[in-house]
């Protein structure tokens, strides 16, 4: 699904209005109507609304939904709260349709006057301030918004949490609505996919409301949200004829002294996404523990209890490198050496990161379409800090671009960004998966999907939601707390099926 930002949904909204000949207010009423819908269908009408509305096009929202639910027998009462400007045409429009239906169903908040009466199980529905909003809140909206965020109630926000930037990272301070819920048109905002700013929205909710798909087709845009579509159409079946050097090969580089797990998780996870045949490379402490975690894998070593050179790569399929490698200096120089020789895309990951972090020569000598999977801070210490995630992605499209190069920037929502500055966001996934060893097994699925024949960005692509979809099966049935990264291997199959069956 594509993510526009807040001028480019404005644009979708006129051009819908112009292709279905349809006005303005007949397109609100439409969105209103979602609204309503799932409020029914989530809701009792024993439950009583109060909805906040400002004096633009989500206010005329909020009051179109304040007489849709009054005509379906819910008690509700709007609130239209005087900004001192005056009301758009189409927040008119319903105003006036509200009054008509009955005057009290609402009444004006002036300017500098707060509500301090509604009761706490009373749900106040938001519809303050869309997309519309251009710069941060002060004054009486701002203490009005913070006010009603001290109340114990809960609250739905229509289209956006008021108070919340679409397209940008709010400041810290900023006066945001906090909603349980957001019941938002068509679209992802950026704003909602970044932890910053995700916090303010609640669990999310996109309604369709039937923007015209022609100019959501033409309209291009960097940044994506991943769908279930999207990867059954990278996802490719196996040919019944097939056998084990159809798969490709894959090395699995890592391992040292206390962190052979997190080469052996790696190995697993290659094998688990289908690799045919996997060797770990590592060092000779962690043969007999590979050995027998993973019997269907293959074993090299190199050194005692780290990596001391790097060999035995050229004829495999695909390499991932870096899972519990360390930053031994003999380590360092062995990874410098593969890095210069080798020419195929790699996967690059945790220790392999922290060495090209501190040499930076490295990164122009990757080999383009190479793969990698840092979280923040490892991004950080590559390419430098930056003020917030958003700003962070920004940055990776630019380092992807500049190098040639696929990153992997994981986090909540892990974003894929391409050789060509497009940034794929990740939907599955949970908060069960914050555990060690889970972005190892990453980076097995990842390199056992590039060796099966997926381009360097589908093998992200698909490995990212396959394992942030084994995740979710694993947390429904062993709970988040319980899960561990082995959860997620043990899950890739089932995980494997949901993409199959949708195929």
């Amino acid at each position: 699904m594509k993510i526009f930002s807040a001028p480019q949904i404005r644009a979708c909204d006129a051009y819908t209005i112009k292709a279905s000949n349809i006005r303005s207010a007949e397109l609100m009423e439409r969105a209103s109507l979602k609204c309503a819908g799932w409020i029914k269908d989530n809701y009792h009408k024993d439950n009583l609304f109060v909805v906040l509305c400002g004096t633009g096009n989500n206010g005329g929202d909020g009051l179109a939904i304040t007489r849709i639910l009054h005509q379906r027998g819910y008690g509700v009462k709007a609130f239209l709260l005087n900004f001192g400007k005056e009301l758009t045409a189409d927040c008119m429009a319903n105003f006036q349709k509200l009054q008509a239906l009955d005057k009290d169903l609402v009444s004006v908040v002036q300017p500098d006057t707060f509500i301090t009466d509604i009761q706490p199980h009373i749900i106040i529905i938001d519809a303050i301030l869309g997309t519309g909003l251009s710069r941060p809140t002060e004054g009486w909206v701002a203490a009005f918004i913070n006010q009603i965020n001290q109340l114990p109630n809960k609250k739905i926000s229509i289209d956006i949490p008021s108070g919340l930037p679409a397209d940008i990272v709010p400041d810290d301070d900023a006066a945001i609505i906090k909603a349980e819920h957001t019941l938002s048109f068509q679209f992802y905002k950026r704003t909602f996919l970044h932890p910053e700013s995700g916090t303010y929205t609640g669990k999310l909710h996109i309604l369709d409301i039937a923007l015209d798909q022609t100019f959501i087709n033409a309209t291009h845009t960097q940044y994506k949200t991943i769908d279930a579509e999207d990867v059954a159409a990278i996802y490719k079946k196996r040919n019944p004829f097939s056998h084990k050097g159809t798969y490709g090969s894959v090395l699995m580089i890592g391992g040292s002294y206390g962190k052979i797990g997190a080469i052996t998780l790696s190995t697993k996870a290659a094998l688990r996404a289908g690799a045919g045949l996997v060797t770990a490379l590592l060092p000779s402490c962690g043969y007999t523990a590979i050995q027998t975690a993973v019997p269907e894998a293959m074993c090299r070593t190199s050194g005692k209890n780290m990596l001391e050179k790097i060999e035995g790569w050229e004829k495999v399929t695909a390499i991932g490198i870096g899972p519990g490698m360390g930053i031994d200096p003999d380590t360092a120089t062995a990874f410098a050496e593969f890095i210069d020789a080798c020419k195929e895309p790699i996967v690059v990951d945790a220790d392999a990161l922290n060495l090209m972090s501190r040499q930076h020569d490295l990164l122009a000598k990757l080999p383009n379409g190479s793969i990698l999977t840092p979280h923040p801070k490892e991004f950080a210490r590559l390419f430098g800090e930056n003020t917030n995630t958003m700003i962070q992605v920004d940055h990776a499209r630019i380092q992807a671009m500049r190098f040639n190069i696929n990153i992997v920037l994981k986090g909540r929502h892990t974003v894929i960004i391409t050789q060509e500055g497009d940034c794929y966001y990740n939907m599955t996934g949970n908060a069960g998966m914050a555990t060690g060893g889970s972005g190892d097994v990453l980076t097995g699925v990842i390199t056992g999907l590039l060796a099966q024949g997926y381009a360097p960005h589908e093998a992200a692509i698909l490995g990212v939601y396959l394992h942030g979809l084994a995740g979710d099966i694993a947390a429904r049935e062993l709970s988040q707390e319980a899960l561990i990264a082995g959860d997620i291997i043990n899950y890739l199959g089932k995980a494997f099926l949901t993409i199959r069956d949708t195929s």
